[in-house]
């Protein structure tokens, strides 16, 4: 029979290849063993088994217990456990167990139903193991007295078929009635009137034998006790009492009351009421008054556990006469349960770059009431990125309808409500907590746009100057973040050498010692890679300034030392005090406070006639020139610079103090000292002439060179020009450590033709040299006095480079 039905159910899936209307049915016998075959489902629903596997194929029952297990492999259908029909069908002439196969990707469902056949295992029982009668002796024969019948758990062909008496006697047989449609009474029928004085009693055995194969019976004894005139048993006003109450009623309410008659006076008239010894009275949820016929709710009822309650009631005289009732109470449903969610998938954690419409989760409810209590609405609570879909009857499917990013939300709560329509409603929510998972979307961001730092003029090699910080907004392996160097320009091959960056922490090191007057300053480009895949980049410029230290000493550049014979500088007996008899200019290759020049006089012929501006170098008269006074003025000037510690250089000087206005004599020649002991006379004579003759020769000079000069000024060409400079001049500055060509400005003072110049200001080397009408020195002021004013550009190259000087004279003032 089960192989014409899956006959039957294969031909319907033919005929319907992609929807099935009608439910694919089978049948098992109970009490099977768990892992019994029932049938291969795959095959009646037009499966494979891989297709079970790939669509992840599984059982779901409304109900929530699984009796049936689905092997994948094969696609048969086996029991989970051991079937009891009794237990599941109670007394039902049909058994079905109904669940669903459903199956993902797409959402397909087909509905089985398993029919569960009964077996002969169980034995008919009676309720009562001896039941007493007592029969008044004046009984006719045909009398019958009901007997309560025995009950067996089988159906059909399994249940009671007969009922005999053992040993047979003359006096009773058993005759079975039914009464209303399934009801069947037992009753023993009087064959022959009984004789109390002959036989006062009677015993003897009932058996009821079912159908099975092989048949099994039950016996209860039968006691019959022969009394005398109590000719009239109790009788009901129904044969059946219906009633309905609510499933909520409290204990103590009056369910109804039963009511029976007796035409007998005295005891055998008085009837008492109980419930039939068929029914395990201290189980049953409602008691019976035995005087009043009362039916009460003793415990409370649940109609989700027995809808419907059958009661026995007995109704006996005080003759020992009965009679017997049915009571049904049906029980009415209330709305006293919540819905049920049953998830049957959840997808977590879920990667951010999930696509909307994916299915995260697919979920049943149900609700135990029934009617309109157990119609059940689901709703999502203030939740954007997802929503509900509908899938099948009472499965719905939670989906994401809007982009995920986990670094604005890491976490969803996803809170789902099911209600029912009752009155009032009963809701139910379910949470789902749905993770998202890391994708290597976000680059790391630097926590500056520039980095600026500084590292110290011949510092150890390898030194700490700073440090880079990137941060990813990824987690995990996505926002690990490791440092390297890039080329500044997309044309260089390498990075800087001198620069170095840790992959792990981002120290920047200098890796050897810079000269600020060769490098002022490096640009490098670092980048953060972060770890995912494929891994995302930033770069950021980084900026190492070389801060100066004080490792330059002062080059004097005027007046030259190095020079043979050694330049001196004229001054006449009626200079005056504060003219400027020459200048010291010096210059420091470092910058800053450490080339910040000061000017002292270190030692002197005679200290007190000479004085040194500490600023500009000057050195000025400080008192007027007397005969007393050497011819021959010494000087040494110490220049020394503002660092820390300061370093130092010394200048050389020569002066030569004139008597007269004579340039005659401006040979470096010093003047023979005359004997004091020689005639004043002729030395007044001589000197007066030789004065007198340089005074003319002198004047007149003046006067060619000055109107030389002007011609020459309106020709274009220059006072000085390139081959007046000394030699040591060049090679000076060739000596120097200046990394790049300077410009400065020169004044000369008047006389001073074969002196060298004086130090102003450098300015920057991609500046072209300005030149000016009038040029004053470093520290002078308006109140100087009258110099005479040239211009002088000296272009310095790096050490190692030809040096070029150039002079420009402008006016005479």
């Amino acid at each position: 029979m089960a192989s014409a039905r899956q006959v039957l159910c294969l031909c319907a899936l033919l005929c319907v290849p992609r929807v099935r209307c009608e439910p694919i049915r089978y049948s098992v016998a109970e009490e099977g063993e768990s892992g019994s075959v029932v049938a291969n489902v795959a095959e009646d629903a037009g499966l494979t088994p891989a297709q079970l596997s790939a669509r992840r194929a599984r059982i779901a029952s409304p109900a929530g217990r699984q009796h049936f297990r689905l092997e994948r492999a094969t696609g048969r259908l086996v029991l989970a456990e051991r079937l009891d029909r009794e237990e599941m069908c109670g007394r039902s002439l049909t058994c079905t167990l109904a669940f669903e196969l459903l199956l993902e990707n797409p959402l397909q469902f087909f509905r089985v139903e398993v029919a569960v056949e009964d077996v002969n295992d169980h034995s008919p029982v009676f309720p009562e193991e001896r039941v007493t009668f007592q029969i008044l002796e004046t009984s006719d024969p045909g009398s019958r007295f009901p007997v309560e019948a025995a009950q067996d758990l089988d159906v059909g062909s399994n249940s009671i078929q007969a009922y005999t008496i053992a040993p047979e006697n003359e006096y009773f047989s058993v005759s079975p009635r039914i009464k209303g449609n399934s009801d069947i009474y037992v009753e023993l029928v009087l064959e022959k009137p009984l004789d109390r004085e002959e036989q006062p009693e009677l015993l003897f055995s009932l058996i009821a034998t079912d159908g099975g194969s092989p048949p099994r019976s039950g016996t209860t004894q039968i006691h019959i006790v022969v009394l005398d005139a109590n000719d009239n048993a109790p009788i009901f006003t129904q044969e059946v009492y219906v009633v309905q109450v609510l499933e909520n009623a409290p204990a103590g309410f009056v369910v109804l009351r039963v009511v029976a008659t007796d035409p007998d006076v005295g005891l055998n008239g008085d009837i008492s009421y109980g419930f039939s010894q068929a029914i395990n009275a201290s189980h049953l949820p409602f008691k019976i008054d035995t005087m009043s016929g009362e039916i009460r709710v003793t415990k409370p009822l649940d109609f989700e556990s027995k809808n419907k309650h059958e009661l026995r009631v007995r109704a006996t005289d005080g003759g020992g006469l009965s009679a017997l009732c049915k009571v049904l109470v049906e029980v009415l449903d209330v709305n006293d349960n919540a819905p049920e969610v049953a998830v049957s998938s959840f997808s977590n954690p879920l990667p951010e770059n999930t696509e909307p419409g994916t299915v995260v989760a697919v979920f049943a409810v149900r609700d135990r009431d029934s009617g309109v209590n157990g119609e059940i609405s689901c709703a999502l609570e203030d939740q954007l990125s997802f929503s509900l879909w509908p899938a099948y009857k009472n499965y719905y499917e939670l989906v994401i309808m809007s982009t995920l990013d986990r670094e604005e939300t890491a976490q969803y709560l996803v809170v789902i409500t099911a209600a029912d329509t009752g009155s009032p409603p009963l809701t139910t929510t379910q949470t789902f907590t749905v993770d998202i998972s890391d994708v290597n979307d976000n680059a790391p961001v630097f926590n500056q746009t520039l980095y600026t730092l500084y590292v110290r003029e011949n510092d150890i090699p390898g030194v700490l100057v700073g440090a880079v910080s990137a941060v990813d907004s990824d987690t995990g392996p996505n926002a690990k973040v490791t440092y390297s160097l890039r080329p500044v320009h997309p044309t260089e091959r390498d990075p800087c050498s001198c620069i170095s960056v840790n992959s792990e922490n981002g120290h920047v090191f200098v890796l050897r010692p810079l000269d600020y007057e060769q490098v002022r300053q490096l640009e490098v480009l670092v980048s953060a890679t972060d770890a995912g895949s494929p891994p995302l980049s930033t770069n950021v410029t980084v900026r190492v300034l070389v801060v100066d230290e004080n490792d330059n000493a002062p080059l004097v550049l005027h007046p030259a030392q190095d020079s043979s014979p050694p330049s001196s500088e004229l001054v006449p007996a009626s200079a005056e005090v504060g003219d400027l008899v020459t200048k010291v200019v010096a210059v420091d290759a470092d910058s800053g406070q450490n080339s910040w020049l000061s000017f002292h006089l270190l030692r002197a012929t005679d200290p007190g006639l000479f004085a040194v501006g500490s600023q500009n170098g000057e050195v000025r008269l400080r008192r007027p020139v007397t005969e007393r006074d050497a011819v021959k003025q010494k000087l040494e000037v110490l220049v020394r610079d503002n660092g820390r510690p300061p370093l130092s250089a010394t200048a050389a000087l020569s002066v030569l103090l004139l008597n007269g206005l004579s340039q005659e004599h401006l040979p470096q020649q010093e003047l023979a000292v005359q004997d004091e002991d020689s005639s004043l006379t002729i030395y007044l004579i001589v000197s007066l002439v030789f004065v007198s003759l340089l005074f003319l020769t002198s004047f007149a000079a003046f006067v060619a060179c000055k109107v030389c000069k002007r011609k020459d000024l309106k020709g274009g060409h220059m006072l000085y020009g390139t081959g007046n400079l000394q030699s040591s001049l060049a090679a000076g500055a060739a000596a120097g450590t200046l990394p790049h060509a300077y410009c400065y400005e020169i004044n000369l003072t008047t006389g001073s033709g074969n002196s060298e110049f004086k130090f102003l200001k450098p300015i920057l080397p991609s500046m072209p040299p300005q030149h000016s009408g009038t040029g004053r020195g470093v520290g002078e002021t308006e109140d100087s006095p009258p110099v005479l004013n040239s211009t002088v550009d000296v272009a310095l190259e790096s050490p190692g480079t030809e040096s070029v000087g150039q002079f420009n004279a402008f006016s005479f003032d």
